[in-house]
């Protein structure tokens, strides 16, 4: 399927960091960017994503920040309201400082939390359908803080290496540039999208319309999204019992999901287990189930939408039978 309307990817980094926007920009669509009036802020450029799904000829807005705060409060002004709707990604690019409490190093920390906000508050955070990227370029070895940095904005965070001859980790993901790639193809570019909005995208939604519905029969609102009516394998209660397994269980709430740092519930919560209760093989497990869900989320994006329910009702039985 050619998506022919694509979602826009916003490409930015600090004032004094040109030239490594435009290395990495280069790196990901196979062209450098061209400079308008000797600049490459307010210029766009296109990145050709082709994969079993889908095609697509993805624009990237191309800005750089002088000011962090001053750019955020624009972008959260009433007038960037229609830019902000069009956006499928966000890809942040910043120098790797060797000293993370230099000048460079509080620079750039600055920058991460600016447009973290935009994402929190612009886009919706977690319920945002769209990719964001952060992508530190540079050769230091302990980037634990920056991870850290990245993930309270709401992003991922991806290091690139200027000599990398390897593609993946120990653990066999790919990492650099290749990374960022995987995750820009698995997002779901089509602006008439917007029905996965969660990990439970279409699902979720469905329940919610039917509770707005309260119980009326003459109401039609999410039926066509009803588990019963799409041949689940189980009724409405099954699936509430999958999301209250699933958060309940080793999970605090969105963000320690994407994370991936199990919950440590008080004793008396309800549903509440002693952590030296919930051994190795739970928590695998339940990774596992987490990894299934969004596994589909990210295959499907770019499916036509009955697809895309039919794969997600086939994934959701699933993990209901390993519970």
């Amino acid at each position: 399927m050619e998506i022919a309307n694509p979602r826009r990817i916003l490409a930015i980094s600090l004032a004094d960091s040109t030239h490594h926007l435009s290395k990495v920009v280069r790196d990901l669509t196979g062209t450098a960017p061209e400079p308008s009036n000797s600049t490459i802020a307010g210029t766009t450029h296109q990145l050709s994503l082709k994969t079993a799904y889908y095609t697509a000829s993805v624009p990237i807005w191309l800005d750089l920040i002088s000011t962090p705060s001053e750019w955020s409060a624009s972008f959260l002004s009433p007038e960037a309201k229609e830019v902000l709707e069009v956006l499928g990604g966000v890809v942040v690019v910043f120098p790797l400082p060797v000293k993370s409490q230099s000048d460079e190093g509080n620079t750039a920390r600055a920058l991460i939390q600016e447009v973290g906000k935009v994402v929190k508050v612009g886009l919706g955070g977690w319920g945002w359908d769209g990719v964001g990227l952060c992508l530190g370029v540079g050769e230091i070895d302990d980037v634990d803080e920056w991870e850290d940095c990245v993930a309270e904005a709401g992003l991922e965070f991806v290091q690139v290496r200027a000599k990398s001859s390897e593609s993946r980790n120990e653990f066999g993901e790919k990492t650099g540039i290749p990374r960022a790639l995987e995750a820009l193809e698995a997002n779901d570019w089509d602006q008439v999208g917007g029905d996965l909005d969660s990990d439970f995208g279409d699902f979720e939604a469905a329940l919610d319309d039917e509770d707005d519905a309260k119980g009326d029969p003459a109401s039609d609102k999410g039926a066509d999204l009803d588990p019963e009516s799409l041949d689940f394998g189980f009724d409405r209660e099954d699936f509430e019992g999958l999301k209250r397994a699933i958060w309940n269980s080793g999970q605090d709430n969105e963000e320690d999901l994407m994370n991936g740092e199990p919950k440590k519930r008080v004793a008396g919560e309800s549903g509440a287990v002693d952590d030296d209760k919930l051994d190795e093989d739970d928590v695998q497990k339940l990774d596992g189930m987490m990894r299934k869900l969004l596994a589909v989320r990210d295959m499907s994006a770019g499916l036509p939408e009955d697809q895309r329910k039919r794969m997600a009702a086939k994934a959701v039985g699933e993990v209901m039978k390993e519970l």
